[in-house]
């Protein structure tokens, strides 16, 4: 047997254990029987594929999204799933064109729930995808504070000019993050000919996820454009409203 796969599902069992409460390191090193650095290794390991994710360096870690998803479990975010599958069930009817819902997670943009639409042609969007290079990803950042920006820069880098070409230095990309936080509103053509929409959803005034539309950019026009913005506003106004209640 491989220990180290051993001790990475014990790991994992050990923190599901607590039913969504953080663990502390210390708690998860000494359950393991591991020192914590040797702890803090595998733990670094299962938040950078998303089966952990850290509360915040006093808390502790608890299952991430990864973990919800192996096991077919809805339960990752249950209230914000909750409020967001009709309104997005409900556009993708509309529209006939894939909607999704997004956060970032460990510097990538993560997929949370996606409601694909019955196009022969049609975007099936993969559930994990570059910082910079997705709609919903440029408009949260939009909405990070300094530390949150530059904690992101730091670990990821600033994006390269194929990708983003007017954010290629902090000074550019702080300039385009603000121009996106003013419209509350991304529309991103993709070197694979995609259109991407982005709109925030609130909860309590705070940006918590981003609903998006993806369109063949062989079937985008303005008119699409037009009724697209329209209506990705009102699903995530609805989405945002039930997160209030």
């Amino acid at each position: 047997m491989i220990q180290v796969i051993i001790r990475a599902i014990d790991i994992l069992d050990y923190v599901a254990s607590f039913n969504k409460k953080p663990v502390q390191l210390i708690h998860i090193a000494a359950h393991a029987g591991l020192s914590q650095p040797t702890a803090a290794n595998i733990v670094k390991t299962l938040v950078e594929k998303n089966y952990l994710e850290q509360v915040s360096r006093k808390e502790g870690y608890c299952l991430g999204i990864a973990a919800y998803q192996l096991s077919r479990n809805n339960d990752y975010q249950n209230n914000l799933l909750t409020a967001a599958k009709e309104p997005m069930k409900e556009i993708t009817s509309l529209l006939n064109e894939t909607s999704i819902l997004a956060v970032i997670k460990n510097y990538k943009r993560l997929i949370l729930h996606q409601v694909e639409c019955n196009q022969v042609l049609k975007v099936t969007a993969i559930p994990e995808a570059n910082v910079y290079n997705a709609a919903t990803s440029r408009l949260l950042m939009a909405y990070f504070d300094d530390k949150e920006l530059d904690k992101l820069i730091k670990n990821v880098g600033l994006p390269s000019s194929t990708i983003w070409p007017e954010a290629t230095t902090k000074g550019g990309l702080e300039n385009a993050l603000k121009k996106i936080r003013e419209a509350e509103f991304v529309q991103l053509v993709s070197i694979h000919h995609t259109v991407g929409f982005a709109v925030p959803v609130f909860k309590n005034g705070v940006v918590i996820a981003a609903l998006s539309i993806f369109v063949p950019q062989s079937r985008y026009t303005d008119a699409h454009k037009e009724r697209i913005s329209k209506l990705i506003l009102t699903a995530a106004k609805k989405i945002s409203a039930q997160l209030d209640t």
